[in-house]
C-alpha cells in the first residue's frame, strides 16, 4: 500500500529558481515589516518608548495596538498574499505553542520584558476540565477578537509586600480563590495584575482568538501554579527568563546523562532565584548523587531561603556521603555509596516541599506539599 504524500513531499527541491523567488519574497516582506516597526509610530518604536515605564503605564500606552488591530489585519493579509503566490513560502511570522491541539499563535513583538502575541484557542469537541491557574509577576491586557462561545474563569491570590520583594515561602502562601465562569465577550479587554490575577477558559462552540500584551520585568517573586478546585499551591518556578532558560538546559543535560557537566549544575545552585537554585540541585541529585553530596550539604547549611535549606537537608538525609576507601597506596579515595539514588525529579515543576513522615526515601524533597 502506498503511503499518502504529505505537503513536504511536494516541496520544489529541484526547482532552484522557484526556491530563490520564495526566499526573496519572504525577505522583502520581512524588511518592509521591520522598517515599519522601528519607524515613528511603529510597533517596536512604541514599545521602546515605554520600556522604562511602570508596567501599568506601559500597558496603558500600548492598549491601542490591541483595541484597534487594523495594522494586524494588514499584516495577515500580506502574509496570506505571500502564501497565495506560493504555498511553500514561509511568512516572516514567529509561531508559538499549538502542540497537541492546544493553544497556539504568533509572536507579534518580543522586546525586553514586553511581548505581544496573537493567540488561537482551537475548538475542542470535548470540554476539558479546568486546568491549573498560573500567576506570573507582571501585568497583562487581553483583547478578545472572537469568543467562540467560551466561558472565562478568573482566579485571585493575595501577595504580600514582603513576598513581592523576595520573601515568598510556599508554607505561608495564600490560597487561590476562583470566581464562577461567565461568558467571554468578543470586543472586551481584560487588564490583569498577573502576580495576583489569572484566568482559565472553558471551551465553547468555536475557536477563541485574542491578542495578549504582557509586561513581565524581572522579579524576585516566583511563578506560582495553583489547583483551581482546592486553591492549593502546586509548584513554584523562577520567574526570570534567563533562569528559566538555564533550568531547561540543565534538565536536557540531565536527560542526556552528562555527568561531565556537573560544575554547571553546581554553579546554578548559587543563582539569585531560590526556585532556580533548588531546580538545579534536584537535577544534579538525579544526574550524579555522588557529585551532588557536597553542594547539597552546603545548601542545607547556608542557603538564604529557609525552605531550600530544609529541602536540601531532608534530601541529604536520604543519601549517604561518599565512602572513603583505601587506595592502592594507602591513600583515601571517594566512591559513591551503594544506596539507591533518588528517582528522577519532576523536571516540569520546580517544587519545594518534603515528603511527610514515613514517605519513601527514594524521592527527592520538594518545596510544595
Amino acid at each position: 500500500m502506498t503511503a499518502a504524500l504529505s505537503r513536504h513531499d511536494h516541496f520544489p527541491r529541484a526547482d532552484a529558481q522557484r526556491r530563490l523567488a520564495m526566499r526573496q519574497a519572504v525577505q522583502s516582506l520581512d524588511a518592509v515589516w521591520a522598517a515599519a516597526d522601528i519607524a515613528p509610530g511603529g510597533l517596536l518604536a512604541a514599545i521602546d518608548a515605554v520600556a522604562d515605564l511602570a508596567p501599568d503605564v506601559a500597558i496603558e500606552r500600548l492598549l491601542p495596538w490591541l483595541t484597534d488591530p487594523q495594522w494586524l489585519r494588514e499584516r495577515l493579509d500580506a502574509a496570506l498574499a505571500l502564501l497565495a503566490a506560493d504555498p511553500f513560502a514561509r511568512p516572516p511570522l514567529r509561531p508559538v505553542g499549538g502542540g497537541d491541539g492546544g493553544p497556539g499563535g504568533l509572536v507579534l513583538a518580543d522586546r525586553g520584558a514586553i511581548r505581544l502575541t496573537l493567540q488561537l484557542w482551537p475548538f475542542a469537541t470535548h470540554k476539558a476540565a479546568a486546568g491549573p491557574a498560573t500567576f506570573v509577576p507582571g501585568r497583562a491586557a487581553l483583547h478578545i477578537l472572537a469568543s467562540g462561545g467560551a466561558q472565562l474563569c478568573q482566579h485571585h491570590v493575595v501577595v504580600t509586600r514582603a513576598e513581592d520583594t523576595g520573601g515568598f515561602t510556599a508554607s505561608a502562601a495564600a490560597p487561590c480563590h476562583s470566581t464562577p465562569p461567565r461568558p467571554l465577550r468578543a470586543g472586551e479587554t481584560l487588564r490583569l495584575d498577573t502576580a495576583r490575577q489569572s484566568f482559565t477558559l472553558v471551551p465553547g462552540q468555536g475557536d477563541m482568538l485574542l491578542l495578549e500584551l504582557t509586561v513581565q520585568p524581572p522579579s524576585p517573586l516566583p511563578i506560582r501554579t495553583y489547583d483551581t478546585a482546592s486553591g492549593r499551591l502546586l509548584h513554584v518556578s523562577a520567574s526570570r527568563r534567563d533562569s528559566s532558560f538555564r533550568a531547561m538546559a540543565l534538565t536536557l543535560l540531565r536527560h542526556l546523562g552528562r555527568t561531565d557537566a556537573a560544575p554547571l549544575f553546581v554553579a546554578e545552585t548559587h543563582s539569585e532565584d531560590f526556585a532556580a537554585r533548588w531546580h538545579a540541585m534536584r537535577e544534579l541529585v538525579a544526574l550524579d548523587p555522588a557529585a551532588a553530596w557536597a553542594p547539597l550539604a552546603q545548601m542545607a547549611a547556608t542557603d538564604p531561603h529557609p525552605e531550600v535549606r530544609r529541602a536540601a537537608a531532608a534530601t541529604g538525609a536520604m543519601l549517604s556521603p561518599p565512602l572513603v576507601t583505601e587506595g592502592p597506596e594507602g591513600g583515601g579515595s571517594e566512591e559513591p555509596c551503594t544506596r539507591s539514588p533518588p528517582s528522577t525529579p519532576n523536571a516540569a515543576a520546580t517544587r519545594l516541599s518534603c515528603p511527610p513522615a514515613g514517605g519513601r526515601a527514594s524521592e527527592t524533597c520538594e518545596l510544595v506539599r
